[in-house]
């Protein structure tokens, strides 16, 4: 796996791409104004939690045969007073339109953020991770 960031101006915005060419725009300014229109390093982070623990869950929901036809995800990270660059506790709302038990919803939440998902697993431990759902 490989990301290349390239500098898009004399600011802290750039560009990042994968091996694939796909790309997203970072901006590490204090206020993102002008052309700076990127995400910040820690939105992009709480992001790849989402994802990764999003795809996870729809895997498990799927070996489980439950119908899944929507899902989003909202997710919040309070950062850590006084260390701008850790969070203190990151929460993840998951809400899910199909035909889906709450509790194989549970135990699938439960297994993608302990047991599958690497962005979660890489935090620090005193990390506090936490969850809900809601299914329409």
């Amino acid at each position: 796996m490989k990301i290349t960031l390239d500098r898009k101006n004399e600011f802290f915005h750039f560009t990042a791409q994968n091996e694939s060419g796909l790309s997203l725009e970072i901006d590490g300014s204090p206020e993102i104004g002008g052309e700076n229109k990127g995400f910040r390093p820690m939105e992009l982070m709480l992001s790849g939690m989402a994802s990764c623990s999003t795809i996870d869950l729809l895997l498990i929901l799927k070996k489980q045969k439950q119908v899944v036809t929507d899902i989003k995800i909202e997710t919040s990270g309070e950062r850590s007073s006084g260390v701008a660059k850790e969070f203190k506790s990151v929460h993840l709302h998951y809400i899910l339109t199909g035909e889906i038990s709450s509790d194989k919803l549970e135990r699938a939440i439960k297994l993608a953020i302990t047991k599958y998902c690497s962005a979660l697993l890489s935090l620090d431990p005193k990390i506090e991770v936490t969850s809900s759902y809601e299914i329409k």
